[in-house]
């Protein structure tokens, strides 16, 4: 009986061990690894609220009709509950402003402040690209 050295052979030859699957077990070329996967051209549910928050609808205000995107119609909506006194929408109405408020305050310290060396580094770049007028000889 000959020595085990680990490895295993088919009966057609080729190798088979650690990443050297049986030929018949492997992918076939053409052949996906997984055929029933998510088919091409289906939207994620992050795509899909985003999209349907911005379809338009048809609101009465005032007497009015109005066209505005579903968000902006739920957001009135929400404002309209927490001002009759509604518990819940004024906590929701609440936090998503704090939301907002955090964010746009974010946005306004993102901007970088100058440091006084490199106010001093810009006012020298622009000494020396100043235009100096040619004296007149005369």
């Amino acid at each position: 009986m000959p020595a085990n050295d680990g490895k295993h052979k088919q009966k057609t030859g080729s190798e088979v061990g650690y990443g050297k699957p049986p030929q018949a077990t492997r992918f076939q070329k053409g052949k996906s690894g997984n055929p029933k996967g998510r088919p091409k051209g289906t939207l994620n549910v992050a795509t899909v609220l985003s999209e349907t928050l911005r379809e338009r609808v048809v609101i009465n205000e005032h007497g009015e009709r109005k066209t505005v995107t579903k968000f902006e119609a739920a957001i009135k909506q929400l404002v309209n509950k927490a001002a009759g006194g509604e518990l819940r929408a004024l906590q929701q109405l609440v936090a998503l402003a704090k939301e907002a408020e955090a964010k746009e305050t974010s946005q306004a310290t993102d901007k970088p402040e100058i440091s006084e060396i490199d106010q001093e580094v810009i006012s020298g770049i622009m000494k020396r690209f100043q235009v100096e007028e040619p004296c007149e000889q005369e």
